[in-house]
């Protein structure tokens, strides 16, 4: 009897699909033995409809089991799979580099949008997806490595509809407000967007003129700030303004005046909540020992500082202390049960604006109380 044909596993025909065989023939198309020649059929199992690579090679009778061993890759006799057989660990030793594949489809397709103009940016100049994007993710590894921000009570803040964030201000920089527009975006349930209200000086400087708008700040009016709020959004507002942010070091975490009250007349007529926010941990990154009025009129700003380390080190002098920060936003004081004109009732405004200013002055008290040091 002729002998059977042997295709090897890597032959051609095997990977194109199953190879069909017909009765009496092999796979190589070679008559074999049968009962029809008269001939018990002791060559090899039926193949018919069945690919060779899935056909395990038939053991003589009495040959001994064969160990398993590490076979090639989808060859039968190999007991124990390779890495990436099921797909488990193939797919780990992959996992960096598909990660990079799409972060770096994702920037050029970013960089193709930017180009092309193909973004949108609303009424007052935000870009959220340069927001997202690029800016918070800038200051990210300050808020996260640097100052290792803590937030509480972040989720009382809605998660929908208009709402008034109220915060303390302090820092000599207005870092704190940065990082409040991180903590709102990187750990509210849905992912809220802070548009915050800043002062004229902000936009008068040409570069941070261009970034704070596209950051969605926008000018410190009560016309903006309404409109932004019926339109659902989380404004944020620091009342102490310039008077908070250059006060001397020995006032430390005593607010300020919060002005006349024109941030409750302007969640009155929205009908948003106010939220108080207490930031602990910002007045010691520029501890603020001095103020040179002289060289702040001839230089056009509120103040000049003189810290410990400022101008006396130069640009290194302006490098934040790391401190340890705390955010603990309070709950929501409602402004939609008031009539639309209780905004003109100055009384009532005079006793708002001084129920979220003592929420905030007593959290902030807290806060410095459960602190167990400035930098840890």
């Amino acid at each position: 009897m002729p002998d059977a044909k042997v295709i090897p596993f890597d032959d051609d025909r095997s990977r194109g699909g199953p190879t069909r065989a017909g009765k009496g023939r092999t796979a190589g198309g070679r008559r074999r033995g049968g009962a029809e020649d008269g001939q018990p059929d002791r060559e090899a199992p039926d193949v018919r409809q069945t690919p060779l690579a899935a056909v395990p090679e038939a053991p003589e009778p009495g040959a001994p089991e064969p160990e398993p061993g590490p076979g090639p890759r989808g060859e039968p006799g190999g007991g124990r799979s390779l890495p990436g057989d099921d797909g488990s660990e193939g797919r780990g030793g992959n996992g960096g580099r598909g990660d990079w594949d799409r972060r770096i489809a994702g920037g050029l397709a970013f960089l193709r949008r930017r180009i092309t103009g193909e973004y949108e940016v609303d009424e007052f100049g935000y870009d959220a997806e340069l927001t997202d994007q690029v800016l918070v993710s800038l200051l990210r590894p300050l808020y996260e490595k640097y100052f290792r921000v803590e937030v509480l009570g972040v989720e009382n803040i809605p998660a929908e509809g208009g709402a008034l964030v109220v915060a303390n201000h302090s820092g000599t920089l207005p870092l704190d407000a940065l990082m409040l527009q991180v903590a709102v975006h990187d750990h509210h349930p849905a992912q809220r967007a802070l548009r915050l209200l800043a002062a004229d000086l902000v936009f008068m400087l040409p570069v941070v003129n261009e970034l704070a708008r596209k950051a969605g700040h926008t000018l410190a009016c009560a016309e903006d700030a309404q409109r932004l709020l019926e339109r659902g959004e989380v404004v944020g507002v620091m009342p102490e303004g310039f008077k908070g942010l250059g006060k001397p070091f020995s006032e430390r975490y005593k607010l300020q005046r919060f002005g006349r009250g024109g941030f409750v007349s302007t969640a009155l007529r929205a009908g948003a909540p106010i939220v108080p926010c207490s930031i602990v941990g910002a007045e010691e990154i520029y501890p603020m020992v001095g103020n040179s009025r002289t060289l702040a009129r001839l230089l056009g700003l509120p103040y000049f500082p003189v810290t410990p380390t400022f101008p006396w080190l130069g640009p290194l002098g302006m490098l934040p202390l790391p401190t340890k920060w705390t955010i603990q936003f309070g709950e929501p004081v409602p402004m939609d049960d008031y009539p639309p004109e209780a905004a003109e009732d100055p009384v009532l405004m005079f006793n708002l604006t001084d129920q979220v200013r003592e929420t905030i002055q007593h959290t902030l008290y807290k806060l410095l109380v459960r602190r167990r040091s400035v930098f840890f």
